[in-house]
């Protein structure tokens, strides 16, 4: 069982690197995070229980306490508060509600521009566009490759927008990361353990989607995948689960927001568009998600998704994805969240600590 040494408040950094270096001589891993109060380093490996007693005799510790869950750096237990992330000034997570959009494939540059230029118009913060796209077919369109992430990477420049896109094999990590700004690991990669310990070596932000057959502790393990290489930087996505149900294409577990909220300290999304497979139930899934407390959405939009090489009948119109924004800004007000805009706050609602709600 794994532990996490809790530093007192306002402890030295002297205290705290004392503290980190016991740990690495011990043979354990430390995984330090600085709070906004406190600093809290987590020591992970067999010996860690042996270890307690002797950590908490170092200066400037509080306490030692065994971290129960599987998943060690993912769980509240290491982290109390909520992560956010700053992504090329975008803040995500906590309060911070961000709408990722764009086309599910990258097919020209024309209809790129034009999509990325209308979900931004309406409120996305952040680009999608796949490049390499997993398919069940291995005749269906699998992308443009180093192609489509030239295209990406330029529209992001035009537009001023992070751009997140999935990555397959760990062989493209490297060219991936030249390009995209954000790391998407897709359903079907969500257990591809030694592509998850690839992007784990980075310093960009990664965004786990969870399989069609994961359940929410699967899901968080493969966070911890990411997180042990020292790339504290993750993103959830409950993208829909196989179910009994055929009316839809998966079924969307809003549960898993506020199950996964409850656990970890990681910002978790959902994903309205492969949950459906219909673009009409895109909106209120979304809507569903944003009322459970979701940290964003990704949302598919086309121009023309009846010509779509991907995806096209769930991919909403630019005039639909507008309607839907200012849906989601309404929905966010309530449950105390503020929606993004290109990277500014807006419509700010808190929710004050003796209980009741302000504007």
């Amino acid at each position: 069982m794994d532990i996490i040494v809790v530093m007192k408040a306002g402890a030295a950094a002297d205290d705290v690197k004392r503290v980190v270096d016991r740990v690495t001589e011990l043979g354990l891993t430390p995984h330090p995070s600085k709070g906004e109060f406190r600093t809290i380093i987590g020591a992970i490996g067999e010996q860690a229980l042996q270890a307690q007693q002797q950590l908490e005799q170092l200066p400037g510790v509080d306490e030692v306490m065994a971290i129960t869950q599987p998943y060690k750096l993912a769980s509240r237990e290491f982290q109390e508060a909520d992560t956010i992330l700053d992504i090329k000034g975008i803040r995500v997570g906590g309060p911070h509600v961000n709408i990722i959009a764009g086309p599910c494939a990258i097919e020209s540059r024309e209809i790129l521009f034009d999509v990325g230029q209308a979900v931004k118009d309406a409120g996305a913060s952040i680009l999608r566009g796949g490049a390499y796209k997993p398919r069940t077919s291995p005749y269906s369109f699998k992308g443009k490759g180093k192609e489509g992430l030239e295209i990406l990477k330029e529209a992001g420049e035009e537009l001023g927008m992070p751009t997140i896109t999935e990555v397959v094999d760990p062989r493209d990590v490297e060219v991936v990361y030249e390009y995209a700004d954000i790391f998407q690991i897709g359903a079907r990669n969500m257990q591809n353990f030694n592509l998850l310990l690839e992007v784990g070596k980075t310093d960009k932000p990664v965004f786990i989607k969870r399989g069609l057959a994961a359940s929410i502790t699967d899901l968080l393990m493969s966070a911890e995948y990411v997180l042990s290489q020292g790339n504290h930087r993750v993103m959830l996505c409950e993208r829909g689960i196989r179910t009994f149900c055929e009316e839809t294409r998966f079924t969307l577990d809003v549960s898993a927001v506020p199950v996964i909220q409850e656990r970890s300290h990681l910002p978790v999304f959902i994903d309205p568009s492969h949950a459906a497979g219909k673009r009409d139930l895109v909106p209120p899934l979304a809507l569903a998600g944003i009322a459970a407390g979701a940290a964003g959405a990704i949302v598919e939009v086309h121009s023309c998704p009846e010509r779509a090489l991907c995806d096209g009948p769930q991919a909403v119109l630019p005039d639909n994805f507008a309607k839907l924004m200012e849906q989601i800004r309404q929905v966010a007000e309530l449950v105390g969240h503020r929606v993004t805009l290109w990277g500014r706050p807006d419509a700010t609602v808190r929710r004050p600590a003796g209980g009741g709600w302000a504007t």
